[in-house]
This record gives structure tokens, sequence and C-alpha cells, in this order.
């Protein structure tokens, strides 16, 4: 049953060229491309087999609606070209709910504890003592631009081979040692120096 199910299925593919590579081989990778994208011609190709449609489609009053996520399992597997059919595919890794792979998904994102915040830090002592603030970068957008608007420094200089430089202009070819609100500092230098620059964050 499954084999025929692979042989016709590899029969109706063949009949679009898009879908062959050069070596005479079907390029899976295209078929799985298309099926996410519900490819117009690749969704006819499949419903004009009856064996396909029954398998992969649900007639709904007269309706044929794909199931998409069953093809996408069975193409994924390794008896499609080509040890036994599993709804889960041949490697590990994490799915989500779908079981679909994350690491196809160009949805995902790194979520973390206030990400969308800004942390008003200090770093004297009495700072230490304090309840960090953090900014949501929404509701307290006033007071994350009044935070990153470019400040003034004080106590900057210039250490050299022979002397330490005082009320000094920084220059782009600079290595930098920040002592401070390294966010604060980082944005203000942002302008001045572009892309340019080394620096030493303690």
């Amino acid at each position: 049953m499954l084999e025929n199910l692979n042989n016709t299925l590899e029969n109706i593919l063949r009949k679009d060229k898009k879908y062959i590579a050069e070596n005479g081989k079907i390029l899976k990778t295209k078929v799985y491309e298309d099926t996410m994208n519900m490819d117009n011609n690749l969704i006819k190709l499949l419903i004009s087999n009856d064996k396909i449609k029954e398998i992969f489609f649900t007639d709904i009053e007269g309706i044929l609606i794909f199931d998409k996520q069953k093809f996408i399992w069975f193409i994924d597997s390794k008896d499609f070209l080509p040890d036994s059919y599993t709804s889960f595919k041949n490697k590990i890794g994490l799915i989500d709910r779908n079981r679909n792979y994350i690491s196809n998904n160009n949805d995902v994102v790194l979520a973390f504890p206030f990400k969308d915040c800004f942390l008003e830090g200090g770093q004297n002592k009495e700072d230490q003592k304090r309840k960090e603030i953090m900014y949501n970068e929404i509701i307290a957008s006033e007071d994350i631009r009044r935070m990153l608007s470019p400040k003034v420094f004080t106590n900057a200089k210039r250490y050299t081979k022979n002397c330490i430089e005082e009320n000094i202009t920084l220059k782009k070819d600079d290595n930098l040692i920040i002592k401070g609100n390294n966010l604060i500092v980082l944005a203000t230098l942002l302008e001045k120096l572009g892309g340019g620059g080394k620096m030493y964050l303690y």
C-alpha cells in the first residue's frame, strides 16, 4: 500500500518538470516549498489522482480541503524517496504542536523576561541596593527616549605611552574603556563613532 502510494505520488510529480532534478530524481525541497506556499499547480496535480485526493484531501459539502500538514509529514518521511512511515520526521529536533520543526520556521524568535524593556542601570554602590527599573518600550517610550538621548561625558581621559591627557576629543581610532551605565554611554557613542572604534566594557 505504502509503496504503491509512493510510486503514485512520484509519477504525479513527474508530470511537472520543475520537480525533476537533472539526475532524474524528484526535488523534494521544491515539492515542500510549493506545498507550504499552496501552489495552485501542485494542488491541481494532486487532485488529478483519486487515490492521492482521497488520502490528502477532505470533501466538505463539495469543497475539497487539502491536508497540507499530513502531506508534509508524508513527503518528509524516509519512505518517500526512501524504513517505516511515521508522523515524525527521520531526525531529532524541536517541534511545535503541529509537529513542524522549529528550525524550519522563520517566525521563531528568542523570548526572555523583559525583552521589550530597557533597564535603567546604575554603577555605584548605592545603586546596587535599589530596585531595578525596567522601562517598557511602548508604555515608557518617553523615558527611554530621554535615557538614550546624547549625554555629556565627564572625566574622559586618554592614556598614552608617556602621559594621561585630559579634556580630550574622541577619535574613531581610540580604544575606549567605559565605566558607568554602558547602555547610556553606547547610545551616545553610536552617532559619534558609527561603526568604528573598539570598546572594553567594565
